[in-house]
């Protein structure tokens, strides 16, 4: 494989990158009495790879879609090429080996990288009953931690958490923090249609709170029921680039109901962390936050001080490393509010992250560049 760049800086980490889920991980990892309901890739009467959900064939996730998440810097003939390889055979150079994805890391001068998953950001979109849901994260967080087991702490594992019973939630947290995760993430919708912030999750944001690790609000696939940009009905088959484009809605709209419910002042050390959905618009997102509050419309806003309060107190951002904008904003909203992601190896972003990387932060101050690049994210997960 290919890299593009090494950057020269220390303590380089990359706060959001994936890893290809093993095809076996739900039946292998999967308690006894759920493995009959393991999540499975397998052939369809075409022959080619499809997500099995449940028992049930995926409704959505066919070779084709399971073929973007191990595509980065393909075209668009080249991936279509890929989806008809089989799953386990095609799996790039670190997507899902631990020894590979350190070598990778070493290419490129990254000393360390947080692991999020792939097939995890899939198969909620088809789940609606709580149980296994659960079933389903415990499986991926108890192979997360073995995946990063022997990395010598430079491979940072994650939870997956599935928001249905607040209760539950909050336990599995708690197993997975002690079992070696670092933080948690979250879709951007609930089984309940509940906003994260209701009181039915506080069980949950307490247990976050009382561990001291972040939750990120992370994109994941949308049904289209829940999709907060499903508008244009000619454009459901092939507007990959628009769907794409507007993939940060759901995070945000997450995001801004966590002020809304004034999650903030029941939970005044809860760290919450925005993820994949771009960077550059949180300073807009801030000034609207509270020139809105001071009208009327912030009478039904259940926090004590202004919104921007709390994000400076409570909150981080994930930029892109393509994210030019970004530098312009950094000393409005903060220089230690900021954190960087690779992505890889998913294919809506290309291999030139770490060149794309060292011109976002080439213009900045030393401190400010070595906070972007690292001691942002490291100081927030306490590693």
């Amino acid at each position: 494989m290919v890299t593009t760049a090494c950057l020269s800086y220390g303590n380089v980490i990359d706060a959001d990158g994936h890893i290809n889920e093993p095809p076996d991980l739900w039946e292998t990892y999967l308690e006894p009495r759920y493995r009959d309901r393991a999540i499975r890739i397998r052939p369809g009467p075409d022959g080619l790879d499809h997500l099995e959900i449940d028992g049930r064939r995926s409704r959505f996730f066919d070779a084709e879609i399971l073929s973007r998440g191990r595509s980065m810097g393909m075209t668009f003939e080249e991936r279509a090429a890929l989806a008809r390889v089989p799953y386990r055979d095609s799996i790039p150079f670190g997507g899902c080996n631990a020894r590979e994805r350190l070598q990778l890391l070493d290419r490129e001068g990254i000393a360390k990288g947080f692991i999020y998953p792939t097939i995890s950001l899939e198969w909620e979109a088809e789940v609606t009953d709580p149980e296994i849901a659960l079933a389903y994260c415990r499986a991926y967080n108890r192979w997360v931690v073995d995946f990063c087991a022997d990395s010598g702490g430079r491979l940072i594992p994650i939870a997956h958490i599935s928001l249905g019973d607040g209760r539950a939630a909050a336990q599995e947290l708690e197993r997975a923090v002690k079992d070696g995760v670092k933080g948690a993430f979250v879709a951007p919708y609930t089984i309940t249609n509940k906003a994260h912030a209701h009181p039915d999750y506080d069980p949950f944001w307490a247990a976050a709170q009382d561990l001291g690790v972040p939750v990120g609000i992370h994109p994941v696939a949308e049904p289209p029921a829940r999709r907060v940009y499903q508008r244009f009905s000619d454009f459901k088959k092939w507007a990959e680039w628009w769907f794409d484009m507007l993939g940060a809605q759901g995070p945000q709209q997450a995001f801004l109901a966590l002020f809304q419910y004034g999650l903030f002042d029941r939970f005044p050390r809860v760290k919450v962390v925005m993820l994949e959905s771009g960077a550059g618009w949180i300073g807009h997102m801030l000034d609207r936050m509270d020139a809105t509050y001071d009208t009327a419309l912030g009478r039904s806003v259940r926090l004590k001080e202004k919104p921007s309060f709390y994000f400076q107190r409570q909150c981080w951002i994930s930029a892109d490393p393509d994210e030019k904008a970004v530098r312009y904003i950094i000393d409005d909203v903060g220089h230690d509010k900021f954190f960087w992601a690779s992505d890889f190896p998913h294919d809506d972003h290309t291999r030139d992250y770490m060149s794309a990387l060292a011109q976002l932060v080439a213009p900045l101050t030393e401190p400010t560049r070595r906070g972007i690049v690292g001691d942002n994210v490291a100081r927030v997960y306490g590693l």
